[in-house]
């Protein structure tokens, strides 16, 4: 069963840096929906309220009922904009959706049975996920909340495509649209790195011969023996 998200929102009749710092200093965050067959409208919504709706991952693949001063719109989340540091939201973009248009929205991902694929299980492999969601294109009552990918017949060295996804009627992934039959996810062998030891630097220049020394070595050692007579002239 899909949830039902219902986000309440206001009016925002400010506008510009000093007013939606105002506005996230009262709890409220700035937002604008647009799309569909009206103007865009700036609105703002709770920080709070938008935060619990944030931790569920179908809030971000759903239709939403947006709530202005009671008069409800459906939208989907196109965007959002975060504070670099701080679990914070800076603004947040809705598009409005209409029932025969279609629309596009990534779509998450959600892997199952690599743990008993003959590649893994048997063939010593590891499971490589190439995307963890899918860009798609549809109607909005046909929008899946995420995408199943079943991995447990893939062989070592095999991989699931996008063509091989099981979608739901209706439901078109954008990059296949261009030709693109991009690899989701593979079963490859474990990569092995070589570490080397690096022989001590005495050592090093111990094995080099004479001859192969540097020039600059070269004069260092003449320097050296020059010294080493004046030193016996002067005893």
């Amino acid at each position: 069963m899909k949830e039902n998200f219902v986000v309440v929102a206001e009016v925002r009749n400010v506008h510009g840096k000093g007013a939606s710092r105002r506005l996230r200093r009262e709890g409220k965050v700035p937002a604008i929906i647009y799309g569909g067959k009206e103007d865009p409208q700036a609105i703002q919504v709770s920080h709070n309220e938008l935060m619990k709706h944030l931790k569920i991952e179908a809030f971000y693949s759903h239709i939403l009922s947006i709530d202005i001063a009671g008069k409800a719109e459906q939208a989907v989340l196109k965007d959002l904009h975060r504070h670099p540091v701080r679990e914070e939201v800076m603004h947040m973009d809705l598009q409005r959706v209409l029932a025969d248009v279609l629309l596009r929205m990534h779509v998450p991902l959600h892997f199952k049975g690599g743990d008993v694929a003959p590649g893994v299980k048997t063939g010593g492999g590891v499971v490589e996920h190439h995307l963890i969601q899918v860009e798609v294109e549809c109607l909005p009552k046909d929008l899946p909340e995420f995408i199943e990918v079943d991995l447990s017949a893939l062989e070592l060295n095999e991989a699931v495509h996008l063509s091989q996804l099981k979608l739901p009627e209706n439901v078109t992934p954008v990059e296949l649209k261009h030709g693109n039959d991009t690899s989701v996810a593979a079963v490859h062998l474990p990569r092995v790195v070589v570490e080397v030891e690096a022989a001590p630097a005495a050592e090093a220049a111990a094995e080099v011969p004479a001859t192969a020394q540097k020039p600059a070595d070269a004069k260092a050692d003449a320097a050296k023996a020059g010294d080493a007579k004046k030193d016996d002239k002067k005893k």
